[in-house]
């Protein structure tokens, strides 16, 4: 089974320099909402077979 996924908190006031580093801590956050929120998704998909075969 794939481990669950905490879904990611946005960066605290300040952790953004606001100088366009590359990584930015928003560029890490929005990845890891985007696989959060995929994950979320395939989990509904999964549920709803589960309960359409019982």
């Amino acid at each position: 089974m794939t481990e669950l996924l905490e879904k990611p908190l946005p960066p605290a006031d300040g952790e953004c320099c606001d100088s366009a580093c590359t990584p930015c801590v928003w560029d890490n956050f929005y990845a890891k909402r985007k696989e959060w929120r995929l994950q979320q998704v395939a989990l509904k998909e999964k549920q709803a077979k589960d309960n359409e075969a019982n």
